[in-house]
């Protein structure tokens, strides 16, 4: 999925259906991500600040681990070719979450708390 127009598209659908503003993150930013998890069920991502070249985003599937290595870097620009599958949720503004699988369900909401100081 590199088509740009057609990501742009779903992420304003995405965006239209929660109700969260459109907060497209630059390509050059970088998201926490477990990789290591891809496959497992179901995807959660969340949306805190972005800070220090980060969009913000920490993405898993399966279950959370508090392991300090469960989450790698990655640019956003990358995203793309190793989880396609995120790239309609990533202009969720911060304090969204969102969670699918590979069954078609799809819940996506605001969580002021992640985005709390």
């Amino acid at each position: 999925m590199k088509d740009h127009s057609k990501i742009n598209s779903l992420q304003k659908e995405k965006c239209t259906l929660a109700g969260s503003p459109e907060s497209y993150p630059d390509e050059s930013l970088k998201i926490g991500i477990a990789l290591q998890t891809k496959g497992k069920q179901p995807v959660t991502g969340m949306r805190s600040h972005p800070e220090n070249g980060t969009a913000g985003w920490y993405i898993w599937a399966g279950e959370y681990s508090e392991d300090p290595d469960f989450f790698k870097p990655i640019h956003i620009g990358h995203v793309p070719d190793v989880w396609p599958a995120l790239m309609p949720y990533l202009a969720l503004a911060p304090g969204y979450r969102f969670i699918i699988d590979n069954e078609g369900y799809e819940d996506i909401w605001h969580e002021p708390v992640i985005t709390k100081k």
